[in-house]
């Protein structure tokens, strides 16, 4: 089988091959046996720290055949496992040494490797495996494609402490999803790897510390079962913390950490485990001094960004550790001048927003500390345009988290023109980002935001539109969220360009939308379009006969109560109109499902009911007899003997007890209230 790298580096490689090459893979081909086995050896020296050896040999054949002497029954054992520990040098070589040997199909021979009883030849094969695996060109799937290679390892992992060391390390690289957690956990892997924690080894403890790691990630199941494991009579958390003393090695300090932290954030450990707030978030802290190295400084800032995302006590613990705050703004200060230090400013850049965006989730005086760190709102600005998409997605989303703020809204977002930059990067970016920045200019449109109007002039109306045409559902809600905000007592031309640039089409499409979230805002969408009584009269006028086909087949239709309460609300505003209100009186259907509702056991629709009721009734207004009448034909609605005149009443009086519809009495039509997005 040929086993050859690209063309383009095949050529550049053969023109230096050196006859000394060609004479190592003759010998692989002699007859006698022991000169093939010293020829093997020979060249195991020979490509130690040679890069261009290595591609000389891949080039020149060498591959196929040392897997065929690996696999051969007639290789002695010593000649198998020199074969393997010759391949696993050509590994550490470049990525495009790892393709070829990917080609040959090396995996299936090593893997085959595994089944020999020599423990030499074994160590051999697992620690070639572990060179491939861990490169990135690797698919992680190979290891899983045989049912019986999981288990089998498994297996071999009591053989040695080089057996344990290789195993898991190929482990925690292979792992990367719950498909692979659940594969691992459902073959022992807990049970397996956890006494090797306390292994007199180093490289052993650390490499089962971090499969730990990757085995807890966002999987509760293997949380909860880690956080009862006992080993030598101790519970692996309390394990976790010893491993997060200040005389342990950063990288076991680090490992420990997020351990603990993803056992936190899948819920198997309290916010206010004392091993969290006093243990886990310190140590993630300490790793972002500026004494600690870059590495160290990333990832520390990931993981505790990680670790105090949702929680706001920790929010405030980490913000007054140590200056965290302050201690932030030095990754930003690395120099970027060569393309070596550009990659790690990059890290460090993105590292910093997350943990800010983390930090200023929720608390407003947090929030206000890190917009008053140096330049910080023009180092955000400046994140915004970076070449690195991940940087540009760290840096969108500590804006967002950031834009949550009602008083930064009205200050620091207006005076540096956050919008700006903002708008050019909805203009053209991956879905990931669109996602963050379409999100944060939700709250750029709600109605106290000064930067609203120039976004609105900007064209922002098109652009919205067109993410309600998105495959990805988060892009269609945040589209039609920020629409419903910027409609929030809106002016009429606003309406009327939203109306125009949705489309009527595009409108009922949404409404029958299989995503809840989209359905819910396009009817406060609605609901905010249909406020104001000229507002109304003009809308339905002209779409009139859609909107109440639309309002039908919802309340026919299986939805649940918040969806059909916002709906009645639509109809609500509709009846406050003054001629809008006849689309209704004329609809006996629509008149049937208002007296329906009226009787509903759910309060909430029963109060949405009596509001139509209310406006098409209000006696202040020219023909409520002849509304009266048509709705009460009977004198009476579905199980109740109220005069229209003590209906109302007790409407107004129904209303002042629930707090959603305190601001909309039942005369006046009511909007969607313009709702930041968290």
């Amino acid at each position: 089988m040929a086993c050859l790298l690209e063309t383009p580096i095949r050529m550049s490689v053969l023109s230096e091959v050196t006859a000394s090459s060609r004479h190592y893979v003759d010998r692989l081909f002699d007859p006698d046996p022991q000169k093939v086995l010293q020829g093997v050896i020979d060249m195991k020296n020979a490509v130690i720290g040679n890069n261009k050896q290595k591609a000389n040999l891949i080039v020149l054949g060498a591959v196929p055949r040392l897997l065929y002497l690996l696999q051969q029954e007639t290789s002695s054992t010593e000649l198998k496992t020199e074969c393997a520990v010759v391949l696993g040098s050509l590994a550490m070589g470049t990525e495009n040494n790892v393709k070829s040997l990917l080609d040959c199909h090396i995996i299936p021979a090593l893997l085959q490797g595994l089944l020999s009883l020599d423990l030499k030849f074994i160590e051999a094969c697992l620690r070639c495996l572990r060179t491939i695996f861990t490169s990135p060109v690797t698919p992680e799937e190979l290891l899983y494609t045989d049912a019986t290679v999981i288990p089998h390892l498994m297996a071999l992992l009591s053989k040695s402490r080089y057996t344990q060391e290789y195993i898991c390390q190929i482990f925690s690289h292979c792992c990367k999803g719950p498909d692979h957690q659940t594969i691992l956990f459902n073959h022992g892997a807990v049970q397996n790897i956890a006494h090797l924690l306390t292994s007199v080894s180093y490289k052993v403890r650390m490499q089962a510390l971090k499969c730990f790691s990757v085995l807890a990630f966002e999987n509760p199941q293997v949380s909860m079962t880690l956080v009862n494991v006992l080993v030598d009579g101790e519970l692996l958390p309390q394990i976790f913390v010893k491993m997060l003393q200040r005389d342990k090695p950063i990288e076991m300090q680090l490992t420990s950490a997020k351990c603990l932290t993803y056992m936190c954030r899948a819920g198997a450990i309290r916010t206010d485990d004392n091993c969290i707030v006093l243990k886990t978030l310190p140590c993630l802290v300490r790793m972002c001094s500026k004494e600690r190295l870059l590495e160290e400084r990333v990832e520390g800032a990931e993981t505790l960004a990680y670790l105090i995302e949702p929680d706001v006590e920790l929010q405030r613990i980490a913000s007054i550790t140590d200056h965290l705050i302050a201690m932030l703004a030095d990754y930003f200060k690395y120099p970027s001048s060569l393309d070596h230090d550009l990659k790690h400013a990059h890290e460090l850049r993105q590292a910093a927003f997350k943990l800010y965006a983390s930090l200023g989730a929720n608390d407003e005086d947090i929030r206000k500390k890190i917009i008053e760190t140096e330049n910080m709102m023009d180092r955000i600005v400046t994140g915004l345009s970076e070449s690195s998409v991940k940087v540009r997605l760290a840096a969108v989303r500590c804006l967002h988290s950031l834009s949550r703020s009602v008083q930064q809204l009205r200050t620091s977002f207006q005076d540096h023109a956050v919008w700006k930059p903002l708008m050019k990067v909805l203009q053209n970016a991956p879905d990931e980002i669109l996602v963050v920045a379409s999100s944060m200019l939700c709250n750029l449109l709600l109605e106290f935001s000064p930067s609203k109007e120039p976004i609105l002039e900007s064209g922002a109306v098109e652009l919205l539109c067109g993410l309600t045409q998105s495959e990805n559902p988060a892009l269609r809600v945040n589209g039609i969220w920020a629409l419903m905000n910027m409609a929030f007592q809106a002016e009429q031309k606003i309406k009327a360009d939203i109306l125009r640039s949705l489309s009527t089409e595009q409108l009922f499409r949404l409404l029958s939308d299989s995503d809840l979230n989209v359905l819910m805002k396009t009817l406060g969408l609605l609901r905010n379009l249909l406020s104001t009584r000229p507002h109304i009269d003009k809308i339905m006028s002209t779409h009139g006969k859609q909107i109440m086909q639309a309002v039908t087949l919802i309340l026919e239709g299986e939805h649940n109560i918040e969806v059909k309460e916002q709906t009645l609300c639509i109809l609500a505003n509709i009846a406050d109109g003054t001629t809008a209100k006849e689309l209704i009186m004329t609809n006996d259907d629509i008149l049937q499902k208002i007296k329906y509702y009226m009787g509903h056991s759910h309060v909430k629709l029963q109060l949405a009911a009596m509001f139509c009721i209310s406006n098409l009734i209000w006696n202040e207004e020219e023909g409520p007899r002849r509304r009266c009448s048509s709705i009460w034909r009977d004198g009476s609605i579905r199980g109740t003997r109220k005069h229209p005149t003590s209906l109302v009443k007790e409407v107004q009086e129904l209303a002042s007890f629930d707090s959603f519809y305190l601001h909309m009495s039942p005369w006046t039509a009511g909007s969607c209230f313009a709702k930041a997005i968290w």
